[in-house]
């Protein structure tokens, strides 16, 4: 009787899902400053035309531009389970305890019902639990993804760096 009231149970719970949203936080762009010092008297218009020439240079060297570093909300994700955490438990103990009324004799119908709560509740929790790992499953595949963008950002901010240091450098400034 508990075998077969667990597998109409079991049809009743909901197969995993997942939604992702945007999220707000950001990671701080990769450091991309370059400090030079004039060492045979530039002027300042000097050093700025020897600077955004550097940036230009740079720039189509390494296919890296510092401005556009930063990603957008809707690129940085994060997966909710749906529908909320312990949903499926509740629905799963209310669902069973009707099937357990309906289906024993009139005077166990409060035993039943305990019974068939208690089932419910068990199925639920496992359909909740399998709800939340495939978020966290999902979740991971999202952060990989991320952390692989970032290390390709940072690999191309630190080019970007290492050429307009040589660029600097042949225009007669002592850099770091």
């Amino acid at each position: 009787m508990a075998a077969g009231l667990s597998c109409t149970l079991a049809a009743c719970a909901s197969q995993p899902m997942t939604r992702t949203v945007p999220v707000a936080a950001a990671a701080p762009p990769p450091p991309t400053q370059v400090y030079f010092y004039p060492l045979h008297g530039q002027s300042a218009g000097q050093q700025d035309r020897d600077r955004y020439q550097c940036y230009l240079w740079a720039k189509q060297q390494t296919g890296f531009d510092p401005s556009a570093t930063l990603l957008a909300p809707h690129q940085r994700v994060k997966v909710i389970p749906e529908p909320a955490p312990g949903h499926d438990m509740a629905v799963g103990a209310v669902t069973g305890a009707v099937i357990g009324t309906v289906v024993t004799a009139p005077h166990d119908g409060a035993q039943g019902a305990i019974i068939g709560a208690v089932t419910g509740a068990m199925v639920g929790a496992a359909s909740d639990a399998a709800r939340r790992q495939e978020a966290e499953r999902v979740q991971a595949h999202y952060d990989r993804q991320a952390a692989q963008r970032n290390a390709r950002i940072e690999q191309k901010a630190n080019n970007y760096r290492r050429a307009m240091m040589a660029c600097l450098e042949g225009r007669g400034y002592s850099v770091r």
